[in-house]
């Protein structure tokens, strides 16, 4: 295979790390955007500055865009900020693409289940109709209605990944929290909403799903990016005080608990497998005790 050029965005981030590097242990070369303070082979551009855009793309002319960049902590203070990075950040790299005359082999833009919000059905396919709860949520929708109308001037998919979490994860996020608390051998941790129940994936087969929506022959989907199983809070607790070896007290902390929580995220993952032949290579269990045992 000839090295091909793929630009990803977000490339610091928890995803992007792993993405990266999957791609370019099969070969690729990798441009890794970041927004600011490039390290290494790191590329800088403020993904809202349209110019700046347009530079990288004139520059690095890529075969394929993995487009992860994005606020993704639903907790993020500016609300604001949503909607000028995960909207307006997608549109003009397209926007910028086109400028210059780039015709990109593939184009993934990551999407999030959170855009549907709190549906009364039992699994989420992609056909569910939206309900986002936050702005996040609303923001990634927003982007989605937008990019869409860019499905007949490009070969786009969007990636509506669940839930996922793995080794490098920030504390600020559940699972990385509840594993820590175990590894440091705390006897008590203090949580948020504990009836919940989550889609969970290790964020190695999520860089699988979107090295294979890059190498797909599809376009003008949307497809979301799941196990196909949820696994309680209370679950994930049992497990991990098998794993350890000990029981945890577990407290709820009122700070923790968001007014509009979803309670459960299922989604239906056969779009993925019939059109990818994906298949998830770790399970919850693996993942867990890997970032234990690091």
């Amino acid at each position: 295979m000839s090295m091909k050029t793929i630009l990803v965005t977000g490339s610091d981030g928890f995803t992007g790390h792993y993405v990266a590097s999957d791609l370019e242990e099969k070969g690729y070369h990798v441009v890794r955007l970041v927004h600011m303070n490039p390290a290494g082979n790191e590329v800088a551009c403020d993904l809202t500055d349209i110019d700046s855009v347009r530079e990288i793309i004139k520059k690095h002319r890529p075969d394929g865009v993995i487009h992860l960049a994005a606020l993704s902590f639903v907790g993020h203070i500016d609300q604001s900020a949503f909607y000028g990075v995960n909207v307006f950040g997608a549109l003009n790299l397209l926007e910028a693409m086109d400028t210059e005359g780039l015709k990109p082999e593939k184009v993934v833009i990551a999407s999030s289940a959170n855009i549907y919000g709190n549906p009364d059905i039992e699994v989420l396919t992609e056909t569910t109709s939206p309900g986002p709860v936050n702005h996040y949520a609303a923001s990634k929708l927003a982007m989605e209605y937008l990019v869409k109308t860019w499905f007949p001037k490009m070969p786009i998919i969007i990636a509506r990944p669940f839930n996922y979490t793995g080794i490098g994860q920030d504390e600020k996020f559940l699972i990385p929290k509840i594993v820590s608390h175990f590894r440091e051998g705390k006897k008590q941790i203090e949580l948020g909403n504990l009836d919940v129940s989550r889609d969970f994936s290790d964020v190695r087969d999520v860089a699988k799903a979107y090295r294979l929506m890059l190498e797909s022959d599809v376009s003008s989907e949307v497809v979301n990016i799941c196990s196909g199983k949820d696994i309680s809070l209370s679950e994930i607790i049992e497990m991990m005080e098998g794993i350890a070896g000990y029981k945890i007290n577990v407290s709820v902390n009122p700070d923790f608990v968001r007014e509009n929580e979803i309670k459960r995220l299922l989604g239906n993952s056969s779009k993925l497998n019939k059109l990818f032949n994906y298949l998830p290579a770790y399970t919850f269990d693996e993942t867990l005790r890997s970032m234990f045992n690091i």
